[in-house]
């Protein structure tokens, strides 16, 4: 990955330069990499750059790679898009509230709320630009890049997606729920079991049944 480091937080210049934090002498009852991510988020909203600093490094690879398999690729707007979503994670640590659920559920909705965003508002610029008065509005990382400027492709692919969608509402519903996440909302397993609060072999399962559904499905609607 192209970058490294905390992003350039107001005030906070570099938070892997240690001469630059002002630590308390008393040790804490655990080192700040081992508290929870509900403990970090109340440290962080007291203003403690070192608990950001671990929470920053703890799932900066994550929320780069979901925005970068939601945008496609563009690397370069990924790390753009990350490094914003912990900015205003400093900024308003008060957008999370623990009672609502888990925090990894939090940051991954709101990854995925702002990669949607990001293409969307490609999808106005790309009309601006073009003229055209039906840009694609619909999640543009189904699109490769290589056929994004292809008429006849990206009307083909659509057709597929339309067809997929079809035959998603015809699954049952935790196994619709796993596909949707998996194949729209650009999560990994693991990060489905994390939404979904189930073992990672049920989120497996679901998805492999779901899957073998929808060729059957798929093969009669083709």
């Amino acid at each position: 990955m192209a970058w490294q480091g905390n992003p350039d937080v107001p005030g906070i210049r570099s938070i892997h330069q240690a001469g630059e934090l002002s630590r308390p002498l008393a040790a804490a009852p655990a080192p700040q990499t081992e508290w929870t991510d509900e403990t970090l988020m109340l440290a962080i909203a007291a203003r403690d750059e070192v608990a950001f600093s671990v929470l920053y490094d703890r799932y900066v690879d994550l929320v780069y790679s979901t925005v970068a398999r939601m945008l496609g690729r563009d690397s370069a707007l990924a790390e753009d898009v990350a490094q914003e979503i912990f900015v205003r994670l400093w900024q308003r640590p008060e957008t999370f509230v623990a009672e609502r659920g888990r925090f990894l559920s939090w940051l991954m909705s709101v990854t995925r709320n702002r990669a949607v965003d990001e293409l969307r508002s490609r999808g106005r610029r790309w009309r601006r630009e073009t003229g055209s008065g039906s840009g694609p509005d619909e999640p543009i990382n189904q699109v490769p890049a290589d056929d994004a400027d292809d008429p006849l492709a990206t009307a083909q692919l659509r057709e597929e997606q339309r067809l997929v969608r079809a035959a998603l509402r015809d699954l049952p519903a935790d196994q619709r729920r796993a596909l949707n996440l998996a194949y729209f909302g650009g999560l990994t397993q693991l990060e489905i079991a994390a939404e979904l609060h189930e073992p990672l072999g049920t989120v497996k399962t679901r998805i492999r049944l779901g899957m073998l559904k929808l060729r059957r499905a798929l093969a009669d609607r083709v």
